[in-house]
């Protein structure tokens, strides 16, 4: 597909019709005044910035833990580069950009330590007990867990903020109420209880950017990490036809590049592609259903920022060789299954005895119940990042893998 050059909003400062608007924002579970100088959005972006949980991504592993590397992305890393593509393709979209940008720094707050391997892991452990869902967690996070203002708990962060962190992937139900993809996490709809996020219908386009920058960073840097680790090899990427291209083109462009330029040209010309791909079907998507108002994106039935079908198609290729070469590579698999069993054995001492925790974690157990105090366990123990889940480990246990 192909962009539309003059409806690209670079640099122009103009909002769209069915972009979101800060002066009419939903609002905030707790009414506040609004500030003299930054729009709602703005606002719920320096918060989401200023919160124990963004600091502690710097600690939380994406795909190699920190003792592997100081190079390989972290979570705080991969959330910058999520942000950036967010923004731009916001503003080719004549989108707000601070939405955007604060449902991308937000979307993976509730990441345990050690990635997705303490998810699994703290998922299984809490099937009794509702699950565990990282998108749930972070509902959590920014609506209780973090405690820094006066008034209230959590961020108070705007409608449009908390909707768009909760369905940036799509709608969680049908309009009859049922999960599209199994049960909803009960975080989401005790909040939803509270405050009606219309888990029904899609988010706004900003989040759905955000949402389409998650996948496009994640398929670039985690090949580019891979390669990096010596994981992955170059030659590997004949495998994958979008990226056999790229690289030969670079190879042809630049022969006898040092390997490290040239694992950058093929991931920058990835990023490219991808983001113009994007661009084109969502200029097409909006020409066709002409939205006038941002909750005509919401109540469409389709997304409006996806990749054309070719796009997919290498996406999905993408998506497989990682999960195959990479993900499930013995030496990552090794130090997934030591990380596990760091979660199962702080998760068990926490609950026998809660005091572990200390601090305001400990207020209130004496008098919880079993399903309460797994809950509390499983909120202290997803906030740790790699670090600290290893150092209390090696503080409650005589032997503490070395994760290499």
């Amino acid at each position: 597909m192909t962009i539309d050059d003059s409806a690209l909003g670079f640099g122009s400062g103009a909002r769209a019709v069915w972009a979101s608007d800060p002066g009419n924002s939903r609002g905030r579970l707790f009414p506040e005044e609004p500030s003299r100088t930054r729009s709602e959005f703005q606002r719920d972006r320096d918060r989401i910035i200023h919160t124990t949980a963004f600091r502690r991504l710097k600690h939380k592993t994406q795909v190699f833990v920190a003792d592997e590397g100081d190079h390989f992305r972290t979570r705080l890393t991969h959330t910058i580069e999520v942000a950036q593509i967010a923004r731009a393709l916001a503003r080719a979209l004549k989108l707000d950009e601070d939405l955007a940008e604060g449902v991308a720094l937000v979307h993976d707050f509730g990441h345990t330590p050690f990635g997705h391997t303490g998810e699994d892991a703290l998922d299984a452990l809490m099937e009794d007990d509702g699950g565990f869902d990282h998108n749930a967690q972070s509902l959590r996070i920014v609506t209780h867990l973090e405690r820094r203002y006066a008034n209230f708990d959590g961020l108070n962060l705007s409608w449009e903020s908390l909707e768009g962190l909760v369905k940036h992937n799509g709608p969680l139900t049908d309009q009859a109420g049922h999960g599209l993809d199994g049960p909803v996490p009960q975080p989401i709809l005790d909040y939803c209880g509270r405050q009606d996020l219309q888990i029904a219908t899609y988010a706004s386009l900003e989040a759905q950017v955000a949402a389409i920058a998650d996948d496009i960073a994640y398929n670039t840097h985690d090949i580019d990490d891979g390669l990096r680790s010596g994981l992955l090899k170059l030659e590997m990427l004949d495998g994958v036809p979008f990226l056999q291209e790229l690289l030969r083109e670079v190879t042809e462009r630049y022969p006898g590049l040092e390997r490290s330029r040239m694992i950058h040209e093929i991931m920058r010309r990835q990023i490219t592609l991808m983001v113009e791909d994007v661009i084109a079907v969502a200029q097409a998507n909006l020409s066709s259903l002409k939205p006038s108002h941002a909750d005509d994106i919401r109540s469409a039935d389709r997304a409006f920022a996806e990749f054309s079908p070719e796009m997919k198609d290498a996406d999905r290729t993408i998506k497989s060789f990682l999960y195959a070469n990479l993900y499930r590579h013995p030496a990552v698999m090794r130090v997934r299954e030591q990380a596990a069993g760091i979660v199962q054995d702080l998760f068990a001492a926490y609950v026998e005895r809660p005091s572990l925790m200390g601090g305001h974690w400990t207020q209130g157990v004496a008098d919880f119940n079993e399903r309460q105090i797994r809950r509390r366990v499983a909120d202290y123990l997803s906030g740790m990042t790699d670090n600290y889940a290893i150092k209390q480990h090696r503080a409650l246990f005589d032997h503490t893998p070395e994760l290499r």
